[in-house]
Formats: structure tokens, C-alpha cells, sequence
């Protein structure tokens, strides 16, 4: 088939067979299609959109454009999680191991930061050691020793989502709901999965700030989830202020730690009762608990025993990491970083806070990137200490922002305080962490 004739067809609003989306993605993978011309399409699907049986031929398509993983030899059921990413959305760290200390095993392929997003290999990355570059043997020895094992996409797992995320990208693409659900989930089923869960995050730090068209994703996500026959289940939830106190990688660590040790503050409830919910129904989906309640009550034993900590342990070492850090999570700080407290400027309640400028301000002081290839410097970050909806005072710190030297602090301390709406009044809602979950 002519790259051309396709291009037309969905141009002018024309429906793609099962075998033009097959052709459109191997000819991206194979390079029969220029860049052009994929680009050209990629257009035409944002303007026109897709239908479900499209977006579900897309996925399989690109699914199939690389190594689907078979981890049959281990005899425990296969789950994940996925986010649609936010700022201190930090919940992989504790979900991965907790999910494998109720018995179900978590290949999980995770990705990086990009914009004021963070990402689960920079956060694993903050580890002195922590290797997120496996090869599929080792990564598969570490699954079957622990219970999980994280890393990054490989060459050998759909390629074709690399080329075409990276002209979307330059296109002004991303933002599309069939090429957002046919990236995800093309990655994530290629790690022979059985449940997958979706934290879709809606709000100011969100990718997708509209509560409606996060929800139309959402359920994008879960319809082709069961098309490729994986039990899958969407959460969608709050990203109007940071998730837990913590942003930035070696501080989301230490606040997942310190989950898992029992020993986190009133600050880290949002990031611990996300974990627990989004594991549960992991546990559930794969059939290792009777009912949801049940898998309630077995992801929290394995938490306040301890469990979920010792694999954790177990997956640093296994992974190159420093395992003292379970046991003194404060040895990830750097102590030559700087520390500016940013002030409210009057005094009232916490109204709304823009998590996104929060997550632009600590990226703009090295704590994120632009591009793929850029460095991150992990000891960076922020402490949030006012909420939505709590009073301060006057000259009463936010939060605390850690930079080094030099790094424009003055610049990025005044862009969180903007951040932060003050007004005289409580506010008269304050957002639900968990608005709805859907399953089909």
C-alpha cells in the first residue's frame, strides 16, 4: 500500500483497515515510510482522530513491531502499573515491591522525566549504584529472585513507539488520545502481563489537565486493555498540588522509604493511600485475593510487616544499588545543595497551587529535562509543607527548595511562591485524591 493513498484516506476523515495501520507502523520501523510521510499521518489522526477498532490495530500493530516477553517459566501472575506522570508521583517505588510481597510479580518497564514530570529511573537512578539498564536475562533473573525488577525500555520492545514518540514530539502531536494509548500500552503488554492498573492524573501538574478528556483517555486506555485480553483497570486521580511532600528524585526516595519503614508523616498519606489502592487492585485483577477488600487487607500487612521494605532491599541489591539506604534513607542527601525557604507573602489559606510550576521550577535548577539526553542532578528538589486548603501566616514557609549554588535559587524560589494561591477565605472544595474508578 502507498504511504500516500493512507495518508489520504484518514486525511479526509476515512477509517484505517487492520493491514494500512500494519503497513503505516512497519514502514516506520523499516524505514519504507520517510519521515515526512509518517509525520503526515500522525497529523491527520490529531485532526481527525481515530476509532476504537483503529486505536486498538495501532496498538497491536506496534506491539508487534518488537519482542513481546514470555515470563511462563515463572509461576506467579504478571501485573503492572502505569502513570500518566505528574509532580511527585513517586508510587512505582512502593507499588512494585508491595505488589511482589502479596505474591504476584511486577515486570515493571518504566520511563524517564521529561518536562516538569518526573520519571521512575531518575527517582531508582538517585540510588548510588541503582542499575535501570538490564539486558531481558538478567532483568528476568532479577523478576523471578524478587518478585520484580525495573528498567527501561529496550531496543528490542517496540520500536516503532520510539520513532514515532519522537515525531510526534516535533510535530505537536502528543497530546492525541490514540497515540497516547497505543504508546502506552504498546510498551506496557509487551512485558506479558496479566492485569495492568492506570493512574490517569488530571489537574494542574497533570499531562492532561482537563478532568474530561483525561477521563475519555482513561477509558481509551482500559477498552484496549481488554481488546488485547489483560484485565485492566483505570484510577483517575488528583494532580492539583504535588503528590506527598516530596519533589525531586533522591527526596521521592527517601519519602518512599520511609513509606515502606513506617516511619513517614502526615505528609506522605496521599502518596502511601494511593499505593495501597493502586496495589490492591493489582493484587485483585490478578486473582491472588477473593475480593478487592480482601487485597486491601493483604497489601497493608505486607506494608506495616515490613514485607514490601525487605524487597525492596532484596531488588537494590540485586540491581547494584546500596541497600543502606532502607535502613538509613537520609544518607541520599546531599548536604552541599543549598536550602531557601520559599514564604507565603500574606497570610490566609492555601487555595489552589499550580503543581506544574512547582514541577518547571525545580526541573529549572537541575532537577529535570528538556531532552532525553539530559542530566539530572538527583540531590535537587522540594519540600512542600502547605497543602490546599491549610492556613499559613505570613513569612510561614511553603515549602523548602534545595539548589545548588549559583543555580538561580532567587529565580526559582519566587516561581514556586507564585505557585501558590493565598486568599482570605478556606477554599470551599478540596480536590478528592481518588475521583473515579473505571473499568471498562
Amino acid at each position: 500500500m502507498r504511504p500516500q493513498e493512507i495518508i489520504r484516506k484518514k486525511r479526509d476523515g476515512g477509517e484505517l483497515s487492520r493491514e494500512e495501520v500494519a503497513s503505516f507502523v512497519g514502514g516506520v520501523v523499516d524505514g519504507s515510510w520517510a519521515d515526512y510521510q509518517a509525520s503526515a499521518l500522525l497529523m491527520a489522526v490529531y485532526l481527525t482522530g481515530m476509532t476504537t477498532v483503529e486505536m486498538e490495530a495501532l496498538t497491536q500493530a506496534m506491539l508487534g513491531s518488537g519482542e513481546v516477553l514470555d515470563f511462563s517459566d515463572i509461576e506467579l501472575p504478571k501485573a503492572d502499573k502505569h502513570s500518566t506522570g505528574g509532580v511527585g508521583d513517586k508510587t512505582s517505588l512502593v507499588i512494585a515491591p508491595l505488589v511482589a510481597a502479596c505474591g504476584v510479580a511486577v515486570p515493571m518497564i518504566s520511563g524517564r522525566g521529561l518536562g516538569h514530570t518526573g520519571g521512575t529511573l531518575d527517582k531508582l537512578e538517585a540510588i548510588p549504584g541503582y542499575r535501570v539498564h538490564l539486558d531481558l536475562d538478567e532483568f528476568r533473573k532479577i523478576l523471578r529472585g524478587v518478585g520484580y525488577a525495573m528498567m527501561g525500555q529496550t531496543a528490542e520492545i517496540a520500536p516503532a513507539d520510539k520513532k514515532l514518540y519522537a515525531l510526534r514530539d516535533a510535530t505537536e502531536t502528543v497530546e492525541s488520545i490514540p497515540l497516547i494509548v497505543a504508546s502506552i500500552m504498546s510498551k506496557k503488554l509487551a512485558a506479558g502481563l496479566g492485569a495492568l492498573v492506570l493512574d490517569v492524573k488530571t489537574g494542574s501538574g497533570a499531562f492532561m489537565r482537563d478532568e474530561g478528556r483525561a477521563k475519555a483517555l482513561a477509558r481509551a486506555l482500559v477498552r484496549t486493555g481488554h481488546s488485547c485480553g489483560v484485565h485492566t483497570e483505570a484510577l483517575l486521580t488528583d494532580m492539583s498540588q504535588p503528590l506527598g511532600a516530596a519533589v525531586g528524585n533522591a527526596n521521592e526516595v527517601q519519602e518512599c522509604i520511609r513509606i515502606m519503614r513506617g516511619d513517614s508523616g502526615e505528609e506522605a498519606r496521599d502518596v502511601r493511600e494511593l499505593s495501597v489502592e493502586l496495589s490492591a487492585r493489582m493484587v485483585a485483577l490478578s486473582g491472588v485475593a477473593a475480593s478487592l477488600e480482601e487485597a486491601r487487607k493483604q497489601v497493608n500487612r505486607a506494608l506495616d510487616s515490613g514485607a514490601a521494605l525487605e524487597r525492596f532491599r532484596r531488588n537494590v541489591e540485586e540491581q547494584g544499588g546500596n541497600p543502606r539506604v532502607c535502613d538509613d534513607p537520609q544518607i541520599l542527601t546531599d548536604l552541599t545543595v543549598e536550602e531557601v525557604r520559599v514564604e507565603s507573602v500574606h497570610a490566609g489559606y492555601v487555595e489552589a497551587i499550580d503543581a506544574a510550576e512547582v514541577g518547571r521550577a525545580v526541573a529549572g535548577v537541575g532537577g529535570g529535562r528538556v531532552r532525553v539526553e539530559d542530566r539530572i542532578d538527583p540531590a535537587v528538589g522540594y519540600i512542600a509543607h502547605a497543602r490546599t486548603g491549610q492556613q499559613v501566616s505570613a513569612g510561614e514557609p511553603l515549602g523548602l527548595l534545595y539548589c545548588r549554588k549559583g543555580a538561580q535559587a532567587a529565580a526559582a524560589a519566587a516561581r514556586i511562591r507564585a505557585a501558590y494561591t493565598v486568599g482570605e477565605a478556606a477554599p470551599n472544595h478540596v480536590p478528592q485524591l481518588i475521583k473515579e474508578v473505571i473499568a471498562q
